[in-house]
């Protein structure tokens, strides 16, 4: 089956998004990524837009919170009927199980629960600042390894990690565990303020579950043409 790389909607508003859009066939289903930026902008709405446009949606919103608010917030956007949402692993286990518990409950009858992953440590993150801002005195892949762990004895379908933990994290937890990977960039493009990145083809090799690919498609010139062309890496065409 062919796969799709996520794009990463990183606009701050619909009509930013339209625009996008535009430069796409109308045919093309894409499968994009929601975040706080554009969710706190435009609310639900969006993801019913972008539903009805015929796109399957990563909501981005990494709730971390009291066990019983994270369960509450999961049930009401559950019935948005995403394709996988996320949460903090730094929450705790009881925390991603009442998130994953809310995730069913608020599922509507005959739809599918969406994937519920968790983020271990964000991509923008260097092992020296985790030292520095959080304590945390392991090495950051020990970090990465603890939480993804914690999700999966929590019951999650996965977590959010860079490309270059994937295969570690397979042997930590079983191969069927999704790992998606933000942090994509072509070869020779501009890294931005990511710090752990890898190309389409090497995510492939390592076995990422999912891609995210922002700029590179969203700031590109031609959006579609350097679209296709992470999506034919990242199935491993030329």
């Amino acid at each position: 089956m062919e796969r799709r790389p996520i794009i990463a909607l990183d606009f701050a508003s619909k009509e930013e998004i339209i625009q996008f859009l535009k430069k796409f066939p109308k045919e093309e289903a894409l499968f994009v990524k929601i975040g706080m930026e554009l969710f706190y902008q435009t609310g639900p709405e969006i993801v019913s837009f972008l539903k009805s446009s015929g796109h399957d949606v990563f909501l981005d919103l990494k709730l971390h919170d009291i066990p019983n608010t994270v369960k509450k917030a999961m049930s009401g956007l559950a019935k948005l009927g995403v394709k996988i949402t996320n949460v903090h692993a730094a929450g705790g286990i009881e925390m991603m199980e009442a998130a994953k518990a809310g995730l069913i409950e608020g599922t509507p009858t005959g739809e599918a629960v969406p994937e519920l992953i968790a983020v271990t440590q964000l991509t923008s993150t260097s092992e020296k600042q985790m030292h520095e801002d959080q304590l945390i005195p392991v090495s950051l892949q020990e970090s990465v390894l603890h939480y993804a762990k914690c999700a999966d004895k929590a019951g999650l379908d996965g977590v959010v990690c860079s490309a270059l933990e994937v295969a570690a994290i397979h042997q930590a937890t079983n191969p069927d565990f999704v790992c998606l990977t933000p942090g994509i960039r072509p070869q020779g493009a501009s890294v931005g303020d990511q710090k752990r990145v890898m190309t389409p083809a090497d995510a492939k090799k390592i076995g990422s579950t999912y891609i995210v690919v922002g700029r590179p498609i969203t700031q590109a010139e031609n959006p579609y043409e350097s679209y296709l062309q992470i999506k034919n890496e990242w199935n491993g065409e030329k």
